[in-house]
């Protein structure tokens, strides 16, 4: 009798051997396949206008696109023809809008490429501006934004044409960083 309990002893640890066994090896080619798989998107919206206020509750910035998605990893989104509008000291704000862009670490960098465009309108300070470029990288928090692509500066009576530029949007002033090249364009 004890023979033929060890028989069936041994075969019931057989048997729970093996579907442990099979059970782990599923588990591990699912793991496998699961970090394989392309990144996917957490969040999808379309024609969005969101407004971002700074602690004081006065807008700081503003995003109008018609598509965003969102991804976990790293934080990041994509936009499609954003427009942004980030709101300063002066009464007049800067504008910047690009075929693409996609932010990083929430909001904090924003990187535009595809013909990009940047505009401020007159103020107490500093002429009307539009900037032109391939690439541009904003950090809206710190209120800058630079390139190290090639930059056309249009302003009154002026074009410009440089190599890298660093902008403090904040403040207006606006830093060329090589080849530079100048010229007056008188109004007709």
């Amino acid at each position: 009798m004890t023979y033929k309990y060890t028989i069936i002893s041994l075969i019931m640890i057989t048997v729970v051997g093996l579907a442990t066994w099979t059970t782990f090896q599923s588990f591990q080619r699912q793991a496998a396949t699961v970090t394989n798989r392309p990144q996917l998107p957490d969040a999808y919206m379309e024609d969005v206008v969101a407004l971002i206020m700074d602690k004081q509750g006065k807008p700081s910035m503003k995003i109008v696109t018609p598509r965003l998605v969102h991804y976990t990893e790293n934080d990041t989104t994509q936009l499609k023809s954003p427009q942004l509008t980030l709101y300063r000291k002066s009464p007049k704000p800067w504008f910047i809008t690009a075929k693409y862009a996609k932010a990083t670490q929430g909001i904090n960098n924003v990187d535009f490429w595809d013909n990009v465009t940047v505009h401020h309108a007159a103020d107490e300070n500093n002429p009307a501006t539009i900037i032109k470029s391939p690439t541009l990288t904003v950090h809206p928090e710190k209120q800058i934004a630079k390139t190290n692509d090639l930059i056309t500066l249009i302003q009154p009576n002026l074009v410009v044409k440089a190599t890298g530029m660093y902008a403090d949007m904040n403040t207006g002033d606006i830093k060329l960083l090589s080849q530079a090249r100048g010229e007056y364009v008188p109004n007709s």
